[in-house]
């Protein structure tokens, strides 16, 4: 049974183009772009500009919206008392106190 070339194995033949293929490259280039070659480049630049100017947008957005939420969350923690929402403290004894309240309840049981 014969099976085909993998498809990895099939790329990995050519490689990396070389310089003679490069140049084969940008002369099939030039005859298909032509006179519109600087119209092809501005409008890739243009593009390019539009697109980092687009990231640049969504990325102030995410900044504003996490400065909103946290002066948000700053401003409600402010306006709540601190001690309203806390349960109330236990009063614990001493330790050397413990031991003599347990010595003294042992005493009176006896």
């Amino acid at each position: 049974m014969t099976t085909l070339c993998n498809p990895i194995q099939f790329l990995a033949l050519f490689g990396m183009p070389g310089g003679m293929e490069i140049v084969v490259i940008i002369i099939i280039g030039l005859l298909i772009f032509g006179r519109r070659l600087p119209e092809v480049g501005r409008n890739l630049g243009k593009s390019i500009v539009e697109f980092k100017k687009g990231i640049k947008g969504i990325n102030d957005d995410i900044d504003k919206e996490a400065e909103h939420q946290e002066s948000t969350s700053d401003s409600a923690q402010m306006e709540q008392p601190k001690s309203g929402n806390l349960p109330p403290a236990k009063m614990t004894p001493n330790p050397g106190q413990e031991v003599d309240i347990k010595v003294e309840e042992a005493k009176s049981e006896d």
